[in-house]
């Protein structure tokens, strides 16, 4: 069973992370059409994947890929 973690910004729930590996990468499920373009990404971990949600959803330029 995959472990999954709702994804809040601002006290909205946007999406949902779902664990893809054991290194901690996290697929994202976006619910929010403000997040649309982030839906099915992987992110090395769920505090990039937080962080990427926090700017996309207040419009804030995306960070560069590692």
């Amino acid at each position: 069973m995959q472990e999954s973690e709702v994804i809040e910004v601002d006290g909205v729930f946007v999406g949902t992370a779902i664990g893809k590996s054991k290194l901690g990468e996290r697929l994202f499920f976006a619910i929010d059409q403000r997040l649309r373009s982030m839906h099915g990404q992987i992110l090395p971990s769920l505090a990039d994947l937080k962080l990427q949600a926090q700017r996309e959803f207040r419009g804030m330029p995306t960070l560069p890929s590692r």
